[in-house]
């Protein structure tokens, strides 16, 4: 179980993309049957939260004194590191 909240963790500080599943349905005699679905490709922004929860489980450096600006240079290191990871 540890494994799968690490890799969502870093799916969140790396963002990702989901789908939205939109379905239309219209009403007739026959009973109800779908007329339109539409799927769309959302972004989801990567997170800083997420990348200072995988930093302290790190266990390397004290996050909560890092400034915004470090932060997302960290947060950008990580991805590198991920990027590489996954190659």
């Amino acid at each position: 179980m540890e494994s799968e909240i690490i890799s969502a963790l870093k799916k969140r500080a790396l963002g990702y993309e989901t789908q939205e599943v939109t379905e239309e349905y219209s009403s007739s005699e026959e009973g109800v049957k779908m007329v339109k679905r539409k799927v769309v490709l959302k972004p989801v922004p990567p997170d800083v939260t997420a990348v200072k929860i995988l930093m302290e489980l790190e266990g390397d450096k004290d996050v909560t004194s890092l400034t915004d600006e470090e932060l997302e240079l960290e947060k950008q290191r990580l991805i590198s590191l991920f990027i590489k990871e996954e190659k």
